[in-house]
């Protein structure tokens, strides 16, 4: 698909020929049904048919292109199977006209309802207490006079669309030395609310 095409030349692409498709499939149709109004030769009649079965089905491919070219370019990796392709599509377009869904809470049970609940809709919203004081949360609290990231970190990761990698990485937790028992998550966290000097911006950059 060409970057410099607008949207809505774009949209005439798939929709144009649908309508015309339609269009003489109907008159095909109709003047096989309504052979007295319609008095069409017999050959008109199946060429109207399947002229319009061929614009229609050009119609689906382009539309289907569409969505697939829209998608692709919303992602870092360009190989990607057709089965992650589908499910893609799946959650932009389907699980975006959920219901929407607001959670309150707190602790591990909290990101486990939230990793559900995406499976049903995109249209979430989290109200995360943070009331954690032990751990690593705990140690950055009172270090950095800063809100507990441990909570909101698990409830980030489990409404993310994250490579299990990245996933695996924002969980890490230290067992050696100085850090030992740190959260590379929290750190990260804690990191961005030193860069913009807000909780609330650090979460939402993250």
């Amino acid at each position: 698909m060409d970057k410099n095409k607008k949207p809505k030349i774009i949209y005439r692409d798939w929709i144009f020929p649908g309508i015309l498709g339609i269009f003489l499939l109907s008159i095909g149709l109709s003047s096989f049904i309504y052979n007295k109004i319609l008095t069409y030769s017999i050959i008109t009649k199946i060429l109207f048919s399947i002229l319009g079965v061929f614009l229609i089905s050009i119609s689906i491919k382009k539309y289907f292109d569409y969505i697939v070219n829209g998608v692709k370019k919303t992602k870092v990796n360009e190989n990607i199977s057709r089965e992650e392709l589908n499910n893609i599509i799946y959650k932009e377009r389907i699980l975006s006209k959920g219901p929407k869904v607001v959670v309150i809470g707190g602790g591990t049970g909290l990101s486990v309802l939230l990793r559900g609940l995406k499976e049903f809709t995109s249209n979430i919203t989290a109200i995360v207490t943070v009331a954690d004081d032990g751990g690593g949360s705990g140690v950055l609290r009172e270090d950095l006079g800063m809100l507990p990231p441990g909570d909101i970190r698990s409830c980030l990761l489990a409404l993310a669309n994250t490579e299990p990698t990245m996933e695996k990485l924002l969980q890490y937790r230290f067992e050696e030395g100085r850090l030992e028992g740190q959260n590379f998550g929290n750190l990260f966290i804690a990191a961005m609310n030193e860069i913009y000097g807000s909780f609330e911006m650090a979460i939402k950059e993250t």
